[in-house]
């Protein structure tokens, strides 16, 4: 082993440790990937049923260039592992009211179809100036927070090297005191297009209400830069990792759970099984959630820390698994079932802690793209409403049944789907307690942890700890948060930190 080159073991197969087991092997580095389940891949699980094929995490893939960077790394071609599929329309929303409008990629057309939405409104200028926000503040992410190890805002700018007119004009850009909700509103006045709007914050699990203005910038990644569908299914892109990763010599041990992370004199040396075998390493990334990671596996001082800070865990869902008998061709590829009212909504999930009356429902219908996922003529409906984080009182196995008919009758309701019961048959589903028990996450969190505070609430544990040398955090309670292009970027960043690191330790040395 030369001496660039490190140990490294990575804990957690999902897309952020997946991520990053494949840059620091292409790097050079000698990889090993440790996972609890006997599947790799996280989240981006996948459920076979009766000729139904359902992905059970992630359905949403956007920013595909995070990918074709980290397969880039290898010298590779994304195209030549995965088959990737533009949607537009992106979604298809349905309205308590019985309104319905598509999400277009095409900002122009999107906001000709605003105006006629809600005529009288000015609907689509206030759409125009909208992602005209939004695309400023992803060019100042791309500049102050995208694809470096963050943790808070001294991070992102080097007061010294930055304090000039141009970094002070992007700061007083980031809306530092706003929230997502309020900026929309600022632009769009008709309520339920700012409902459908709130909804990009959805993809890391908080509350617009809540989230800072920054947030607005996943508007304009969606909108230039496409909604795909991975043909195969979400688990097409786990695949493909997993297949780069092992061409580039990593070691894969699943069914094998990390118990805890061996320290000495503050730094990283390897990790301890639950078995109680013990494996040395140079340098660790943990893909488990972070907060978790200081708390379980690495413990004492840190991990009082760390729970000292408070951080707020995102959402969790429940998600239903329908195979149907026949597919509604009425719905798109990825459709929106909004609830009646969006503050009632985020009150109940986010500041009482319980599940909403009339929830928001995410369908994903994936036939009309990928007919592989069901029988001929069937569907493979994947429904997810979002839940508070779990509480101590809550007790899924006995609120599940009265929540699933909560859900069904919302789309009875609201989407068109009056005889969905009759269509339904194969059912599957998860709770929080099954995405908490399954995944080693946060109270059952789906996105790590919440992006609240109008200020602050961007920020996430960094990549790089500041606590433990050597220790690496990727997956979505880390920079730059939730979200598939997000995590996946995570890792890349973790990998990327971890090699500088090696290499300057390397030149010290020689120094």
């Amino acid at each position: 082993m030369s001496a660039q080159t490190a140990s490294v073991a990575v804990i957690g197969g999902g897309l952020g440790g997946l991520a990053a087991a494949c840059v620091s092997a292409a790097r050079g580095h000698a990889v090993t990937l440790y996972d609890k389940n006997p599947w790799i891949g996280g989240k981006a699980a996948v459920l076979h049923e009766d000729g139904f094929r359902f992905d059970m995490g992630p359905t949403i893939l956007t920013v595909p260039r995070v990918l074709e960077r980290i397969f880039s790394e290898a010298g590779r071609n994304l195209s030549d592992y995965l088959d990737l599929v533009r949607l537009d329309p992106q979604w298809r929303c349905f309205f308590d009211d019985g309104s319905r409008i598509d999400l277009q990629e095409d900002i122009a057309a999107m906001a000709d179809a605003m105006d006629r939405f809600a005529p009288g409104t000015k609907a689509g200028e206030g759409y125009r100036q909208f992602q005209a926000l939004s695309e400023n503040l992803h060019n100042i992410s791309n500049r102050f927070f995208f694809w470096k190890p963050v943790e808070d805002l001294f991070d992102t700018i080097n007061i010294r090297a930055n304090m000039n007119p141009g970094t002070l004009r992007d700061v007083l850009s980031l809306r530092m005191g706003s929230s997502v909700a309020g900026t929309i509103r600022s632009k769009v006045k008709d309520e339920r297009l700012a409902q459908m709007l709130d909804h990009f914050t959805q993809y890391v699990g908080s509350s617009p209400y809540g989230s800072p203005a920054v947030l607005c910038a996943i508007a304009h990644m969606q909108a230039a830069e496409g909604v795909w569908y991975p043909m195969g299914g979400t688990r097409a892109v786990v695949e493909a990792l997993i297949k780069l990763a092992g061409e580039l010599g990593v070691i894969f041990r699943p069914e094998t759970d990390v118990q805890s992370i061996h320290i000495e004199s503050g730094a990283a040396t390897g990790i301890v099984t639950s078995n109680r075998d013990v494996a040395r390493y140079d340098s660790i990334v943990s893909n488990m959630d972070s907060i978790r990671t200081y708390q379980e596996l690495v413990g004492g001082d840190v991990g009082e820390h760390y729970a000292r800070k408070d951080f707020e865990p995102a959402c969790s869902g429940v998600v239903l698994y329908l195979g149907l008998k026949q597919r509604y061709d009425h719905l798109l590829h990825h459709d929106f079932v909004f609830s009646r009212d969006p503050e009632e909504e985020f009150d109940f999930i986010y500041r009482k802690g319980e599940p909403a009356p009339d929830p928001t429902c995410y369908i994903a219908a994936p036939a009309v793209t990928d007919a592989s996922v069901a029988p001929e003529g069937g569907e493979a409906l994947y429904v997810l409403v979002h839940t508070p984080y779990l509480r101590p009182h809550h007790d899924w196995s006995q609120m599940f049944p009265a929540y699933r008919q909560v859900i069904l009758d919302k789309l009875k309701r609201t989407a068109g789907m009056e005889d969905i019961e009759s269509r339904i048959v194969v059912e599957r589903h998860l709770t929080p307690q099954d995405i908490h028990d399954r995944y080693k996450v946060l109270n059952g969190a789906i996105y790590g942890l919440a992006s609240h505070g109008k200020f602050m609430g961007a920020f996430k544990p960094g990549n790089r700890s500041r606590q433990v040398q050597g220790l690496y955090l990727a997956g979505g309670a880390a920079h730059p948060g939730p979200g598939m292009p997000m995590v996946m970027m995570s890792g890349w960043i973790a990998a990327d930190a971890l090699d500088a690191d090696v290499k300057a330790a390397t030149m010290r040395k020689v120094s």
